[in-house]
């Protein structure tokens, strides 16, 4: 089925993201980042949190028959423009996910693979991880993620471009690297592809913490590469759409603050 076969429909992403009942990251993030670029949100969920606004308690996976079988459903009745891949929470999640994907090797993916949460706890064992590494990395277009998950999907590397390289050697076309957790007043975020630096993107630090930014940031990537909009373009408005919800971020629990992902609604009364 394409998109021609349904009349005046906005582009679906399909995201496969973990449940956060706060409302700031995963599911509920992707759903409100992507409908807020003009696309329509379709989702299967990998795993459920207990969670508030300071930590994640536990992560429980959902069925990796289950995976595969709402992905389908969607797929098999859906033209989806693209695909947004966030926390998996499994290595059986990752296999179905992964089983998923190479049916649909035109389709762009989006994945943000949400190892470490925003105050540094590690959300994934290491036999997560190494499945990620092996399944997925090869399956993305472009891959958003920090330092520290990098260098977990690439241990053996020394240094930032190794981790780089480590990843484009394992299949990934495109990875934006953020600088959020480097020490500087300015977050400089790096593009690589074909195993070089593309395009670098420099962006004033909001001094609040936060959580659900990535979720945010890739899901509107998604949104926007579904509509067809060059590679380029779409990294950079997808950044700047990221940062405006962040400056207008607000606090509802006694944590860290959350995007604002329809901030330009309430613009005009601040």
């Amino acid at each position: 089925m394409s998109a021609a076969d349904i009349p005046d429909s906005n582009p679906t992403v399909l995201s496969f993201n973990f449940h956060d009942s706060t409302g700031a990251s995963g599911i509920a993030a992707d759903i409100e980042a992507i409908v807020s670029q003009g696309c329509h949100a379709s989702t299967v969920v990998t795993c459920l949190s207990v969670q508030d606004s300071q930590q994640v308690s536990s992560l429980i996976p959902i069925d990796d028959d289950i995976i595969i079988q709402s992905a389908r459903a969607v797929l098999e009745d859906t033209p989806v423009a693209a695909i947004k891949v966030g926390m998996i929470g499994s290595e059986e999640g990752t296999q179905a996910i992964h089983e998923i994907l190479i049916d649909y090797p035109d389709t762009p993916v989006i994945f943000d693979p949400m190892l470490v949460a925003s105050n540094g706890m590690e959300l994934a064992e290491d036999e997560v991880v190494e499945t990620i590494r092996e399944l997925m990395v090869s399956q993305s277009s472009v891959m958003t993620l920090n330092s520290l998950e990098a260098a977990m999907l690439i241990p053996e590397a020394d240094n930032q471009n190794a981790m780089m390289q480590g990843l484009m050697d394992n299949g990934c076309e495109h990875i934006l690297l953020s600088g959020r957790r480097e020490p500087s007043e300015a977050i400089t975020n790096t593009l690589y592809h074909n195993y070089r630096i593309i395009e670098q993107y420099e962006w004033p630090r909001i001094k609040q913490e936060f959580y659900g930014a990535g979720c945010t940031l890739s899901a509107a990537l998604a949104a926007l590469l579904a509509q067809d909009l060059d590679f380029i373009s779409a990294i950079r408005e997808a950044q700047d759409y990221c940062w405006q919800t962040l400056k207008h971020a607000s606090r509802y629990g006694m944590g860290q603050h959350q995007p604002s992902r329809f901030y330009w609604m309430t613009e005009d009364e601040e």
